[in-house]
């Protein structure tokens, strides 16, 4: 499966989230899909952009958005983290890199000189007729949240 790209339909996906939910893209038809990718559970820049758009899911949710959270955390260690958290928003288990690599976001990074593959904290908007409208890449979490919110009013 190669790639998305801007301005491009989004292939259908079927995942595993919270709340038990098996969430595909097509459940979500006419409404837009707000899928952020972000490298771990519980760690302080990962709570803080989870939080971030937590805070703003009203906003969202005016503008027919859905938020979702991906990372290659298992269902567990997401549950936990909603809760303690009290995301309105459902996390997916891409445990199996499924929608990482369609949405190419494992990137070569580093930590205390040693080289791994890790997810690039990447966000997508998605249409309600399911294209690809927008990515940010190598986000910045810092006001990342209000930008999405501008380009989702701007569709």
């Amino acid at each position: 499966m190669s790639s998305v790209e801007l301005g491009n339909p989004v292939p259908d996906f079927e995942v595993q989230a919270t709340g038990n939910q098996t969430i595909r893209l097509s459940d979500f038809q006419g409404k837009n899909v707000i899928l952020y990718f972000y490298p771990k559970d519980n760690t302080p820049g990962c709570t803080t952009e989870g939080q971030d758009f937590r805070d703003r899911m009203s906003a969202f949710a005016e503008l027919n958005t859905e938020i979702l959270g991906v990372s290659r955390d298992g269902l567990r260690a997401h549950e936990n983290f909603r809760a303690k958290h009290d995301f309105p928003f459902h996390l997916i288990s891409d445990k199996d890199e499924t929608l990482c690599k369609l949405f190419d976001v494992i990137k070569l990074k580093k930590l205390y000189g040693k080289e791994y593959l890790g997810i690039d904290r990447s966000t997508f908007l998605i249409d309600g007729a399911g294209v690809l409208r927008k990515a940010w890449r190598s986000v910045k979490v810092k006001g990342h949240a209000d930008e999405v919110l501008e380009a989702t009013k701007a569709l």
